[in-house]
């Protein structure tokens, strides 16, 4: 359910009314323009699991989910955004459980100080769409058609943009590994049963 929240984050006269849906709630906000979406997060809703690392969209630790796609939340001014939806890592979760990516990075040891880890995980979440609409990275095989295969080199390239100073990156691989595998199998599952179910009709 979505629940609107007024709030206000400057009492700057030029402010610019927003709305928007962040992890399900539904905010109405007047905003300075100047306002990231990073520090609006952080600085005003408190959601604090989204890093500011070097601030000028390079290092990718302040990576969130806008409509499904992931974007570098330091580069974004927040009022460019009005009507839209965000994901960060704190909506990931339910209260009874983890989202099976976050699982993945702990069964798979996949962050070590933890500071890079929110942004690798949504960045990671938001590829395993990417490969599955077919989107090409440098490293595609152009000749194949239809979802792209996650190989090493393909996650590794598609998560060239959040660097992990720590260096856990073979966790990262595999903890991604684990889910496409995961998706892939309950894939041919479903598939299995329902020409199961064709044969028998």
């Amino acid at each position: 359910m979505k629940i609107d929240i007024l709030t206000s984050v400057s009492q700057d006269l030029t402010t610019v009314p927003t709305v928007l849906t962040i992890n399900g709630k539904r905010y109405r906000f007047e905003l300075d323009p100047r306002v990231t979406l990073l520090d609006l997060l952080r600085e005003d809703l408190e959601l604090t699991g989204t890093k500011k690392g070097c601030d000028h969209g390079q290092c990718g630790s302040c990576t969130v989910l806008l409509d499904g796609q992931r974007i570098n939340s330091c580069l974004v001014l927040a009022v460019t955004l009005d009507g839209h939806e965000i994901v960060t890592i704190e909506g990931l979760s339910s209260e009874e459980e983890l989202h099976p990516m976050q699982s993945a990075f702990i069964d798979h040891d996949a962050f070590q100080c933890g500071y890079c880890t929110p942004g690798q995980i949504c960045s990671a979440i938001a590829l395993m769409a990417e490969a599955q609409r077919g989107e090409v990275s440098a490293v595609t095989d152009l000749k194949q058609t239809g979802p792209v295969t996650l190989t090493d080199d393909e996650i590794r390239e598609r998560m060239s943009g959040n660097i992990c100073r720590c260096g856990a990156y073979p966790g990262i691989v595999d903890a991604v590994k684990a889910i496409a595998r995961q998706r892939e199998q309950s894939r041919e599952d479903s598939g299995s049963h329902l020409s199961h179910a064709i044969q028998h009709d």
